[in-house]
């Protein structure tokens, strides 16, 4: 996003009020919230006009509950505490009003996968690992493609087989990392890693990579190769959802998203979507799928992941349930 679309969304947030930019922080990435919030920051003696070609087709309600005389500091506090949560907010809000920095594996979310990739580089596999379960899945995959074969392998496989990290162990990796990026913050640990972990990873690799890290962990250990496949949901494995769920998940995609992910989908998985449209709808699509030129399969694979994204987090949030397990009893 341009500068200037970083300016015209902070301000459409501000005026949309707390709630509503909250709940969009909430779909955001790290840095994305960091850019759109320091530009909500940098707001003053917003002109009436700056308002209403932010807001384009929402003008009417921007005008009557606008809240841009609310104080920029505490409204970016209130909105990102609701957002995510008083602990995340926090140090967030302190780097974009008082100017700090925020260290530790924490810090790490903040910066682009080649810089976190550049810091991490030399360290031992094992460590490597431990900092990118930490990390939001589509993070970590990127910062996974930095490296060579070798490692990116090496790494998959030793965050498929982490079962736990001791806190004191924990303790002096954050310590290090936050000298490294000379700041400083407080985090609540969890035991991460395991076979979950992995698959969500992998499913933000391409497909090449895919196969790659999955084939190094199957020469180790079979069971444990396969434990992976099984938490992981491709693209294909959407047709196994029911119309209820396809109807869901299309409310909250968008549909040249769509078209381009559906590019190479075999004919049972795009009438599966066609299906749950209106008919105007699916005709439109369909002459807009057969209107589209080639397309290269990165971009194709790419939108796939996206909608995989908003599926696993319907899934998250009980909308929806992404195939069966063994034991899955439905009431």
């Amino acid at each position: 996003m341009s500068a200037d679309g970083v300016a015209r969304a902070a301000l459409l947030l501000v005026a949309l009020g707390e709630d509503e930019a909250a709940e969009a922080f909430r779909h955001l990435s790290p840095r994305e919230v960091q850019k759109l919030s320091a530009a909500m920051a940098a707001l003053k003696n917003v002109e009436r006009s700056a308002v209403d070609d932010a807001v384009c087709g929402f003008i009417e309600q921007a005008q009557t509950h606008t809240t841009l005389s609310l104080e920029a500091g505490q409204y970016i506090r209130s909105v990102l505490n609701r957002a995510l949560g008083e602990d995340r907010a926090g140090p967030v809000v302190d780097r974009i009003l008082v100017g700090g920095d925020i260290g530790g594996i924490e810090g790490l979310k903040w910066m682009d996968a080649p810089d976190v990739a550049e810091l991490i580089k030399n360290e031992h596999p094992q460590i490597v690992a431990t900092v990118l379960v930490h990390l939001d899945p589509g993070q970590a995959s990127a910062v996974l493609t930095c490296f060579t074969e070798r490692t990116r392998n090496d790494v998959l496989l030793r965050i498929a087989t982490l079962d736990g990290i001791q806190p004191a162990a924990l303790r002096e990796l954050d310590d290090s990392l936050t000298e490294l990026l000379s700041g400083g913050v407080a985090m609540k640990r969890r035991a991460m890693g395991g076979p979950r972990a992995a698959a969500d990873i992998i499913n933000n690799l391409s497909s090449q990579h895919e196969e790659s890290v999955i084939g190094n962990v199957r020469d180790y250990n079979d069971e444990l190769a396969q434990q992976i496949v099984d938490e992981m949901f491709n693209f294909e494995k959407l047709v196994a959802l029911d119309d209820r769920s396809i109807r869901l998940l299309l409310k909250e995609i968008d549909s040249q998203v769509l078209i381009v992910a559906l590019k190479v989908a075999p004919p049972e998985l795009r009438e599966k979507f066609t299906v749950n449209m209106s008919q105007r709808a699916a005709e439109l699509f369909i002459e807009d799928m057969e209107a589209r030129g080639p397309v290269r399969l990165s971009e194709v694979e790419l939108q796939q992941r996206l909608i995989l994204q908003v599926a696993r987090r319907l899934a998250d949030s009980g909308e929806i349930v992404l195939g069966d397990k063994p034991g899955d009893t439905y009431v």
